[in-house]
């Protein structure tokens, strides 16, 4: 089908070919310049608004109100550019991989040669030659191979390497990764050589798609999608409000200039114009102690979405397993424990020359850790390599005393059916062929508990045989099993338990099997829950899959894309969704996660498309990270409730005003420098102190309540501004000038107090005092609005001192607002 020899092609058909295709480096997406990533930065709904605001200040004669607001919305841009941009690099560094070379045969007239060419060199139809600690350059059909193991772990999880051979596959595996002739892109090779083809280069490989999915630009996430609705419900408030102040003042006052600043200043009022300023400030602080957690964000807005989270996608090896193979047990034939089975076992891994694999250096590691380790006083007289044919190798060593001892490790059925004695309790018994099925049995039982099982056998040798071939592995004696594993963290549960106290459900997907994975999910407390394999999903609809992922906590023998899919199709039934990973395959996942965790020693795609990088790959490490998470988000969300709330009751305020009274309530200038200062006052919120009832839960954007305070909360601050305005009219009969500045006083007082009120769901100063910054930033702004009407800059803004009357009335005012705000807040649905 791919029109190659066994020669390989030749150098000219290799390039017309590599032409035709394509370059053979997988894509690493296209990446917009610099300046159109700044420039798309700044088509974002809250920059245009706000930037919109500021054009109609400079065209309405107030520069300093248009200037205000254009530098905080360059700031805010370009500190938000700078983080997507460092973040946006993910797929490029996949390219680092475009240098590696291989060696690939090269036909030509007089024969066949050998050339080591770049990966990018490759075609379809290239015969390659792998060996030990080779990267697999493409997707390729092994033809030939002698003892070849391939690491596919940053492909599927598996901790231990897969066997491989040239054999044709009789029947399709349920999982692609278990083709046993194939060898993808992304993999290496653990142990032995191999010929093969190419058949996929490039983007049509599954490395190559993985690599096109983190180069595309990043998914909505959860914070997002919520800072969207927040922008559209403020924007639609704003444009109301905003044409019914000026029709109503151009009409009532006939001039429609001073009509258009005064409406355009509303705008301004209304919008929450350091909204990135405060966000900046929170999630900076937020960064900080999560990196004395051993958390580094690199997308501030993960923190918020950490905050949120409620179900916990993690892949399996290295989180919730230690990433080791561990010898776990050494049995006869009966299931016993038995060290003179691990003896044999060390023995043979010991002496063999070819590459030792994860396997022999768990044996040798456990037999010298525990002092088991058998006199060394061998000769090694020969060895019988590793096929997949025998699928077992050999060794055969010399005692002291001149007698010979074979040595066989390898699979459980191939091993066994060249045994005729078995050992039993430290007995030799004759096996007979009703034996075959319970010694399988055995083996069986071990695998199901999510062992590697391997089996061990040994044969005398007569002291005068001079050569060896595998007939000399008939007749063997089977020693018994030795069973692998990947163990559990000892912390894994107690991790899991935190998370599950945090209102977190934990959810494993990997590309392991389902003995494997149901062991380590028993051990970490994950006990009987339900599974779904990646056949299973193949075969569902988006439909069904969003049902059953919710139900499901196990999913195995998933493919990279599926683990993406989970995640879609958790997020579509309604959940805030985090995935940890740290293989290639978790590049998707990652993207499509709302916050995506890798650590710092995963690889190079799985880094840079994650949101927050780990020092350690620890469950308990994100849960610390969720605490601070949630402090950040509801920090963020006190902000929101505040600055709705109270703009939305001075422009309703506005409103009114302009239709009792014959003047403007508040100068333009007036109701922008109010807004700055309130605004000032927030941004030490980041520093503040978060009832331990506000942590307890994910913490979620809920449009519903944010409009409730703004309408409830905003309603009474409102109803207080109107008092206000009645006894500046009626009972100081205030007009102009001193009536502006008396409500200018009063509206940032207000707010700026109740800031105390609203920032706890418990009684402000006595159960829940604010923390030291806050406290002196909203007392130095009240101080400043005291002293303001009084003070040199009074002429600039419009405003004039007050008599003494005005202030035993405006501390009235304050109190009753302040004790009206506590009796709102308790009526308000869900947390606060």
């Amino acid at each position: 089908m791919l029109d190659s020899t066994e020669k390989g092609l030749t150098a000219p058909e290799a390039a017309r070919r590599r032409k035709q295709a394509g370059a053979s480096v997988p894509a690493s997406g296209t990446h917009a310049s610099p300046a159109r990533q700044l420039v798309r930065a700044f088509l974002r709904p809250l920059p245009l608004v706000l930037l919109g605001l500021a054009i109609m200040n400079f065209l309405t004669a107030q520069p300093w109100g248009g200037a205000m607001i254009a530098v905080l919305v360059v700031l805010s841009t370009v500190l938000s550019f700078i983080q997507e941009y460092r973040a946006g690099q993910a797929a490029a560094r996949l390219l680092a991989m475009v240098h590696t070379r291989t060696r690939v045969l090269r036909r030509e007239a007089d024969g066949t040669r050998t050339a080591s060419i770049p990966m990018s060199h490759l075609a379809q139809g290239d015969i390659i030659l792998l060996s030990a600690g080779d990267a697999v350059p493409a997707d390729v059909r092994i033809l030939q191979c002698r003892d070849l193991f391939i690491d596919q772990s940053a492909l599927t999880g598996e901790a231990m390497p897969v066997e491989k051979s040239a054999a044709p596959c009789a029947q399709l595996p349920p999982a692609r990764y278990d083709l046993p002739n194939i060898a993808f892109m992304g993999t290496s090779v653990a142990s032995g050589t191999a010929t093969a083809v190419v058949i996929a280069t490039a983007r049509d490989t599954d490395f190559g798609r993985m690599a096109q999915s983190a180069a595309a630009q990043r998914e909505l996430t959860s914070f997002d999608r919520g800072l969207q609705r927040y922008i559209a419900l403020m924007l639609r408030v704003m444009v109301l409000l905003m044409a019914l102040v000026f029709l109503i003042n151009g009409m009532a006052k006939g001039d429609w200039m001073q009509a258009l600043q005064f409406a355009a200043a509303v705008a301004v009022g209304l919008t929450p114009e350091l909204l990135p300023v405060v966000f900046t400030v929170n999630l900076a602080k937020g960064a900080v102690a999560m990196a004395q957690r051993k958390c580094i964000v690199k997308r501030l807005n993960a923190i918020q979405n950490t905050g949120a989270m409620d179900v916990l996608c993690t892949d399996k090896t290295g989180t919730l397993t230690q990433n080791r193979v561990v010898v776990a047990r050494h049995v006869d034939i009966d299931g016993k424990d038995s060290a003179q089975v691990a003896q044999y076992a060390y023995l043979n891994s010991h002496f063999q020359t070819g590459l030792q694999n994860l396997l022999d250096r768990a044996v040798q590691e456990y037999i010298e850790g525990h002092h088991l380790a058998p006199p060394l006083d061998y000769r090694k007289i020969d060895e019988l390599p590793f096929d997949f044919q025998r699928r077992r190798m050999s060794v055969i060593l010399e005692r002291p005393d001149g007698t010979r001892l074979l040595i066989c490790k390898g699979a459980v059925e191939e091993v066994a059916a060249n045994c005729t004695q078995g050992n039993r309790d430290g007995a030799t018994e004759a096996l007979h062929p009703h034996h075959a099925a319970e010694l399988v049995r055995v083996a069986a039982s071990l695998n199901q508990e999510g062992f590697r099982v391997i089996a061990v056998a040994v044969r005398e040798l007569p002291a005068q045989a001079a050569a060896f071939s595998d007939a000399d592995e008939h007749g063997m004696l089977l020693a018994g099993y030795i069973a692998f594993l990947d163990p559990p963290k000892s912390t894994a549960l107690e991790a899991l338990q935190a998370l599950h106290g945090q209102g977190i459900a934990v959810k494993v997907l990997t590309g392991d099997n389902e003995a494997v994975t149901r062991h380590v999910a028993h051990h970490v407390g994950l006990r009987d829950s339900l599974l779904l394999s990646g056949p299973e999903i193949a075969a569902m609809d988006a439909a069904t899959l969003q049902q059953r992922a919710v139900q499901t906590t196990l999913f195995v023998k998933l493919t990279p894309q599926q683990k993406a899919d989970v995640i879609r199709a958790l997020q579509g039934a309604g959940h805030v969704v985090g995935y940890l990973g740290d293989g290639i395959n978790d590049a998707g996942a990652l993207k499509a996660a709302d916050v995506g965790i890798s650590v710092d020693t995963a690889a190079d795609i799985a880094r840079e498309s994650a949101d927050i990088i780990l020092l350690r790959k620890s469950l308990m490490a994100v849960s610390e990270g969720v605490r601070e998470g949630r402090q950040v988000f509801v920090n963020i969300t006190k902000y929101l409730r505040m600055s709705a709330s109270a703009s939305f009751g001075n422009m309703v305020s506005v409103l009114g005003a302009s239709i009792l009274l014959p003047f403007l309530p508040m100068a333009p200038l007036q109701i922008l420098l109010n807004n700055l200062l309130y605004d000032v006052s927030q941004t030490a919120l980041a520093s503040d102190r978060v009832d331990a009832s506000a942590l307890a839960g994910p913490r979620r954007w809920d449009m519903s309540d944010i409009g409730h305070a703004m309408l409830l909360l905003g309603g009474v601050s409102s109803l207080f501004d109107y008092l206000t305005y009645a006894w500046l009219w009626f009972g100081l009969h205030a007009t102009g000038a001193q009536f502006q500045t008396g409500w200018f006083v009063e509206s940032l007082l207000s707010q700026t107090l109740a800031v105390h009120v609203i920032r706890t769901a418990r009684l402000p100063f006595v159960q829940s005092r604010a923390s030291p910054a806050l406290l002196a930033t909203t007392m130095l702004v009240c101080l400043c609005g005291v002293w303001l009407p009084g003070s040199p800059l009074a002429p600039l803004f419009g405003l004039q001192t007050m008599p003494a009357a005005y202030w035993p009335g405006l501390c009235a005012i304050l109190a009753g607002y302040l004790l009206c705000v506590e009796w709102a807040k308790r009526r308000l649905p869900g947390p606060h």
